[in-house]
């Protein structure tokens, strides 16, 4: 097994390689062990380090889960994660989103959840762009999630102020408005836009 370690977060490159890669419970480990970064496990066995967001990127995402947690209150189906949750993909990549909903089906039932990261695919994810973000990098993530079994994802780039809509089975769209419609497993939620733009505003 191998010896883990806690990470220097101001001297960590983009990219960190383990030979044999870690096992799940080892990535885990070092999640919990370096929680000053956001660690990510590609599906060959590369973890991607990303350094804390910014003020801009935190306070916007608080929005954005904020209303989904209150979409979420109006039926208390299914669950809602922040940008905290990591989830193990069928891919074995592991991923966090900066907000997801899970769908009741797709939950499971309690026994299967707990402490540990989850393991399976959201339904619906969002992903907000930072300004540290690469454009291609954050396409190829929603392609990823698709490709693991998400059915709705937007990309939210407060920089352009537009959302580029990932669904199954259908090319990317892009919209540009002050507020975007949930359908398929988030029929009737509603993102305000305008109050995550907001935060970018000087």
């Amino acid at each position: 097994m191998h010896t883990l370690l806690c990470l220097n977060a101001e001297a960590l490159p983009e990219t960190l390689s383990w030979n044999p890669p870690l096992s799940d419970e080892e990535f885990e480990a070092l999640c919990l062990e370096n929680d000053s970064v956001t660690l990510e496990r590609t599906k060959e066995g590369e973890i991607v380090v990303s350094p804390q967001t910014g003020d801009d990127t935190s306070r916007a995402n608080a929005e954005i889960i904020k209303q989904l947690g209150i979409w979420w209150d109006t039926h208390e189906r299914g669950a809602v994660y922040d940008s905290s949750g990591g989830f193990f993909l069928p891919d074995t990549s592991s991923m966090g989103p900066d907000a997801a909903y899970v769908t009741p089906e797709n939950l499971g039932s309690r026994e299967g959840r707990g402490r540990r990261m989850a393991r399976r695919c959201p339904d619906f994810v969002i992903e907000l762009l930072s300004s540290s973000d690469r454009l291609p990098k954050a396409q190829a993530k929603m392609r990823d999630w698709m490709a693991n079994g998400a059915k709705l994802g937007w990309l939210v780039d407060p920089y352009r102020r537009q959302v580029t809509v990932y669904a199954a089975g259908e090319e990317p769209e892009v919209f540009a408005g002050d507020s975007i419609e949930g359908r398929g497993p988030v029929e009737g939620f509603t993102l305000n836009l305008a109050k995550v733009w907001r935060y970018y505003e000087t």
